[in-house]
């Protein structure tokens, strides 16, 4: 089973998706289901997880819906208010779904460095483990001591790196990125997604051998067994249609064992998200 552990899907409102900025005008507008379905095929994926995108309860249950309706949606990364008083009826709600597998909370947008390490935050991500969900640790490079220090507290808490963690990859700088995502890889529960890369990248000038060094950091630090393959569609197509950025990881992938790559491509993903075959 290949699996594309990380996409998104959203109509489009210039209200919400206010991140856009003027550079990403490829982005303003719908991508559904219908739009991925043929490009996973075509990348030969048998599936995604598809990712919150927005903080409200009503896009949790939309993705939901959508993850009824298209048996390709594996699994469901939404958004609950962590720091909620109302946190456990939110995930007494949203929580028996089948497709719900994680949660997240765009974290590298918060004002406070430290806002991981809040006690209300904490609170929520003490509670997940209880309902049998991950949590997908959204980052800039300097989040990363501070998430080490909230997964130190959570031993037995499932969490994933996405995006590597978006070090800079335009500038080819390694250093402290390198140094702070294999301290956080040494928490065993703690794996990484192989996404989002193409966008720390120049746009349109990007070559293969521009991630090599940040691909060879974190095979080193987690190991063939702690990272899956994702494409951060639609995201991506700032710099890279689904299949080349998927490409950039499965030429990398021709170095290992065939185990070990189909570990990469879809087994370590369906093992942490719990995902049916």
């Amino acid at each position: 089973m290949r699996i594309d552990s990380h996409q998104h899907f959203w109509r489009y409102s210039p209200r919400e998706h206010v991140w856009m900025n003027e550079q990403m005008g490829a982005l303003k507008r719908d991508y559904l289901p219908v739009d991925l379905e043929p490009l996973l095929k075509e990348s030969r994926f048998d599936g995604s997880v598809v990712v919150q995108a927005r903080q409200n309860l009503e896009e949790t249950e939309w993705l939901l819906d959508l993850a009824n309706r298209y048996e390709f949606i594996r699994g469901v990364v939404g958004w609950v208010d962590l720091r909620s008083e109302e946190l456990e009826g939110q995930l007494d709600r949203f929580a028996p779904h089948p497709k719900l597998k994680g949660v997240r909370h765009v974290v590298h947008d918060e004002p406070d460095d430290q806002f991981m390490l809040g006690a209300d935050f904490r609170h929520g991500i003490g509670r997940l483990a209880d309902y049998g969900l991950t949590y997908d640790l959204l980052l800039f490079p300097k989040h990363l001591p501070v998430a080490s220090r909230l997964v130190d507290e959570f031993p037995d808490q499932p969490f994933v790196v996405d995006h590597i963690s978006k070090p800079p990859i335009a500038r080819g700088d390694l250093s402290p990125w390198r140094e702070d995502i294999q301290s956080l890889a040494e928490f065993p529960n703690v794996y990484c997604k192989l996404s989002g890369m193409v966008t720390e990248a120049e746009w349109q000038a990007w070559q293969p051998s521009d991630f090599e060094p940040y691909l060879d950091v974190v095979f080193e630090a987690f190991g063939p067994e702690r990272l899956m393959i994702g494409s951060d569609w639609p995201v991506c197509k700032l710099a890279g249609e689904h299949s080349a950025v998927m490409e950039i990881v499965t030429n990398y992938l021709k170095r290992l064992s065939p185990t070990e790559q189909a570990g990469v491509l879809g087994k370590n993903c369906a093992r942490f998200y719990g995902l049916r075959s």
